[in-house]
């Protein structure tokens, strides 16, 4: 099986949204089905097959004017979309002209009725044939079919104003909550609309401009001033200012010239750069941020699975109690007029459609993942998303997460030798590693080494290495190593990573490898426990001294060091058998970090340097490697949780205040359309307040 996208386009109706997705999850052979309203697609697990055909006929069953493209959705159709078509103002207005006149023309009853008739069918004629049709389907609880009896029933009791008045109301309501969730998608379209789909290649002494897709990796690409690289590379012409803010939410651009990687989605500032080309199209990493960022909410949050499923039964129910208003009083209380009740349960129809929570909900938590997207910051669920605000453990890894990850040689501390006969030494065993602590030794030494300078190399998983070197054993490591081996050592005392050296069977020293704190780490520790997370947490597989340096500086609660990749997903798992309500984050960026990663509640991978398989178990990925950016991660969620809970208060408190008034008989039409519409227009303009701004 595999997965497929569809794009639907001409969905407006969220609850319609819902009903599909159910119809189409309850289908043999459909796994995993997520329909986004927001993005208006449709994905699911499924043999390989064409399904665009057999999609438009079952979507046609439930809903009109939904048409199914096999085109993945990448935003193109709502970056350049066209808005509402003018032909709905012409009628609305005609409809509201005939209204007008009914309304300050005395007239005969007959031609009264003909008058606000004729109104009523030219605004509101589509919503009639709409629930006709649907009713035919067998979806009967939707918002047409409810405006339909409401309005139907107004003018069956004489109140012909009202009822050509409510369906005024509603389809202006409509038409704007349809405008702005359009203009929400725009939004959204225009925050990730950084991927180029052409690039410039050379075509004898002049440039022209083919599809990005069509370019290979090892070919050569120019990238003008003011364009966005579309493809990742590594510079091999050219000097100039990159703006990276698209990628990390970084304003200060970053200076680059040969030799230098780059990523696609980046803009190019200063100059004309040749950039040879290291991924293919759809694997760049722009690519797989827009992939990420859209895909998103196929993970949904608690909160809109608890939505959907309410709305599935919220809208039957308060109908059922409107058909209970408009019988049983006048049956059961004397002098009770059915027409009187009957007036109070259409107030109880229109205000039943469940369409504010639907859209604004999801549209949140787009638009919180959208937005810190902008700033640097992937989160790969809505679930993970809302997550967040119930976090109160944070794990650290320490190298390259808290520390640069940059190792430099500090100290050289021989013992019967020379320090520079040590270093050569510690440098011919560590020459065909790629560890920055080999790295660093390396740079140290300054020299080439030859492959047949060491001989019989192998690894000691977790202290080290052993090789044989002009004859002798050589054993290169940690304390650890020299135990194993009953070497003799001298334990160093200085803060950093120690490195022993024995030599034939006899101790020649040490030396100290130190690692920098990144600049923002400690303002980080001190910004999260101003939000209230409980316990900071350092793992580190360095020594219990360097562990301990670090955590104190930082002011991380407890460290523990020394530990292999097992022993650190040991510790997460007591952390976690610890827990009683709160979720629990972990913050690495290598490849034996990818196990913590993907079994803590919530996994955090460096995006710059982290390795990929971290950045695949991981559930957020930080672009810039700053752990601050974990501090915005939180305040995006946060601020997302609030707009959500807000909606969700403001919508069911002024339903629920229109339904008991309506009951009372104390609710007119026009305030049961407010608290459908109305509602419903206010929380997409208080969601997209996320899109704009979503760190509060």
């Amino acid at each position: 099986m595999e997965r497929k996208q569809y794009k639907l386009d001409g969905l407006t109706c969220a609850n319609c949204a819902g009903k599909i997705e159910e119809r189409i999850a309850g289908l043999e052979g459909f796994d995993d089905v997520v329909l986004n309203f927001t993005t208006q697609t449709l994905s699911f697990k499924a043999e390989k097959n064409d399904y665009q055909s057999f999609l438009q006929s079952e979507i046609d069953a439930i809903e009109d004017g939904v048409v199914v493209s096999d085109k993945a959705s990448k935003y193109e159709e709502d970056k350049h979309s066209h808005g509402i078509d003018p032909a709905i103002w012409w009628r609305l207005g005609i409809g509201g002209l005939l209204f007008v006149i009914g309304l300050v023309m005395s007239l005969p009853w007959q031609y009264e009725l003909g008058i606000f008739l004729s109104a009523y069918i030219i605004i509101g004629g589509d919503v009639l044939l709409r629930a006709g049709r649907n009713i035919l389907k067998g979806n009967v609880f939707d918002e047409n079919f409810l405006m339909a009896i409401a309005t139907i029933g107004a003018f069956a009791i004489g109140e012909y104003p009202e009822g050509v008045t409510v369906m005024l109301f509603y389809q202006v309501g409509e038409l704007f909550q349809e405008m702005a969730v359009q203009r929400s998608r725009q939004s959204i379209a225009s925050l990730m609309d950084i991927r180029p789909d052409v690039a410039w290649v050379k075509d004898g002494s002049a440039m022209r401009s083919v599809a990005a897709a069509s370019i290979e990796i090892g070919d050569s690409i120019y990238v003008k001033p003011g364009e966005r690289i579309p493809l990742d590379g590594e510079i091999i012409m050219g000097q100039s200012m990159l703006d990276t803010s698209a990628l990390t939410g970084e304003a200060v651009p970053r200076s680059c010239g040969i030799g230098d990687s780059v990523l696609s989605g980046v803009v190019n500032q200063s100059s004309l750069i040749e950039v040879r080309v290291s991924k293919l199209f759809g694997e760049s990493t722009v690519a797989k941020i827009l992939d990420l960022v859209e895909n998103a909410t196929n993970k949904k949050a608690d909160t809109e699975k608890f939505i959907t499923k309410f709305a599935r039964y919220y809208t039957p129910v308060v109908v059922y109690l409107a058909l209970g208003l408009a019988i049983l009083p006048p049956l059961l209380i004397e002098g009770a007029t059915f027409s009187d009740w009957l007036h109070r349960a259409l107030i109880f129809l229109v205000v039943s459609c469940p369409c504010a929570l639907v859209i604004s909900i999801p549209l949140g938590f787009f638009g919180g993942i959208g937005g810190a997207s902008k700033h640097g910051i992937l989160i790969k669920g809505s679930n993970y998303l809302e997550a967040l605000k119930s976090v109160d453990t944070i794990i650290f890894d320490k190298t390259g997460t808290l520390t640069k990850g940059v190792f430099k040689l500090t100290e050289i501390n021989p013992v019967n030798v020379s320090a520079e006969e040590l270093v050569e030494t510690a440098a011919i065993v560590e020459s065909q590693s790629n560890h920055p602590i080999a790295k660093s030794i390396m740079t140290a030494y300054g020299k080439d080494v030859g492959l047949e300078e060491v001989s019989d190399l192998e690894e000691v998983p977790g202290k080290g290495l052993r090789g044989i070197v002009a004859g002798h054993e050589v054993l290169v490591g940690n304390h650890k190593l020299m135990t194993t081996y009953k070497i003799n050592y001298s334990p160093g005392t200085s803060v950093g990573t120690t490195v022993h050296v024995a030599k034939a069977g006899h101790y020649i020293g040490h030396l100290i490898i130190s690692d920098e704190i990144k600049g923002d780490s400690a303002s980080a520790i001190r910004a999260l426990k101003a939000l209230g997370i409980k316990k900071t947490v350092m793992l580190t597989g360095d020594h219990r001294a360097v562990g301990e340096a670090v955590a104190e500086a930082l002011g991380i609660d407890e460290v523990y060091s020394e530990l292999l990749p097992q022993e650190k997903l040991a510790h997460l798992e007591t952390i976690l058998s610890r827990q009683t309500k709160g979720k629990t984050i972990f913050v690495g960026d290598g490849i034996n970090d990818a196990p913590v990663l993907a079994r803590a509640d919530i996994g955090v991978a460096m995006g710059g340097i982290g390795s990929d398989a971290a950045i695949e178990a991981a559930d957020i990925v930080l672009m810039t490697d700053e752990p601050s950016k974990l501090v915005d991660a939180l305040k995006v969620a946060q601020r997302t949780n609030a707009i959500v809970w807000q909606n969700i208060a403001f919508a069911m408190g002024v339903k629920l205040i229109v339904l008991i008034l309506g009951a009372g008989g104390l609710a007119t039409m026009w305030e049961a359309v407010f608290a459908d519409v109305g509602v419903a227009l206010l929380a997409i303009l208080n969601a997209m307040r996320i899109i704009r701004k979503p760190i509060g």
